[in-house]
């Protein structure tokens, strides 16, 4: 038997997670970052305090004194790539290197995304896909990117943009609409069941340049609607309309550059079964879609426990 630890610590999330080998099961412990309310987020610098405050008490949640972890998964950046750097990840990274060297275990450094793209797979029972190319759509508040996901020996997933949003991010867009709406930051849950007491049925052309979007004027049609005395119902459910319409726009263009490869949406903003359903609907026959539980959406630590399992007990999934 052997337990990784997995660390993640996002501007939303302070989340720990345990992968048992031999009951192939995830214990996860997670908190979210306090925001006042009609706020839009954190700014870095309170963000790390309140993961210094949370994370023992999401640690303790997990019991790991009484455990004998194996390795440590953790998040170290937003991206793998150059200049990916948010404060708010040193928390994570600083204690897994705190406890690696205590317990002398190794610890296995990666990106938020990277955790993000396991913990789904993970989720939709398709780790195999890890042995071949995909699609991965990362939609949350700080990405709404469509990535190239390859094998890789040294960091399991070789990830390459293929289109993003330009300027708006998904998240970003659905936690302003929320807080002009007077939902409480992060705004997704409560849109969401807004959105579902609406009648309305809306159109939406997206906006494209290449393959890539633009949602910045999305928002402002938001303002407007509401401003012209729309529900804020009908505001939630356009909203919502429209960024499914996005992202079912980016797939089938990125779908054209390499048709049947298989397709998995995780991220906060794919916790949301409106938005998957017409997904799903739309892609069912076209290539294999995959779509992470909505507990495995958000902000968490069990793609980095995942991702810890994978280089310690790579046959234990």
């Amino acid at each position: 038997m052997a337990l990784y630890l997995g660390l993640d610590t996002s501007n939303y999330t302070t989340s720990a997670a345990i992968y048992d080998t031999s009951q192939k099961k995830i214990l996860q412990a997670k908190k979210l970052l306090p925001v006042k309310s009609g706020q839009k987020g954190l700014r870095q610098s309170d963000a790390v305090f309140h993961h210094v405050m949370q994370l023992p008490e999401v640690l303790e949640k997990l019991n790991i004194s009484e455990k004998e972890i194996s390795g440590i998964g953790v998040s170290v950046r937003p991206r793998n790539m150059e200049k990916s750097y948010m404060p708010c990840f040193l928390c994570g990274e600083r204690t897994a290197k705190i406890l690696g060297h205590v317990l002398n275990i190794p610890v296995y450094e990666t990106s938020h995304q990277i955790g993000h793209i396991l913990a789904g797979l993970y989720s939709a029972k398709k780790l195999a896909w890890r042995n071949q190319k995909f699609f991965a759509f990362h939609v949350s508040g700080g990405t709404t990117d469509c990535v190239l996901c390859e094998p890789d020996n040294k960091n399991i997933l070789h990830v390459k943009t293929i289109s993003s949003s330009l300027d708006l991010k998904a998240g970003q867009l659905i936690d302003r609409v929320g807080i002009m709406l007077g939902l409480d930051f992060p705004c997704g849950k409560e849109l969401e069941q807004l959105a579902m007491q609406s009648k309305a049925k809306f159109k939406y052309q997206p906006v494209m340049k290449g393959l890539s979007c633009c949602m910045s004027g999305l928002e402002n049609q938001c303002a407007r609607l509401y401003q012209d005395n729309m529900p804020a119902c009908d505001v939630a459910m356009f909203c919502l309309t429209a960024i499914s319409e996005i992202l079912k726009k980016m797939t089938s263009l990125i779908l054209i550059q390499e048709q049947n490869l298989p397709v998995l949406y995780v991220g906060g903003v794919m916790s949301n079964q409106y938005i998957q359903k017409q997904l799903a609907e739309c892609f069912y026959s076209k290539t294999e879609t995959a779509f992470a539980e909505p507990a495995f959406s958000c902000d968490n630590a069990v793609g980095t426990a995942v991702y810890a399992t994978l280089y310690g007990s790579p046959d234990s999934f």
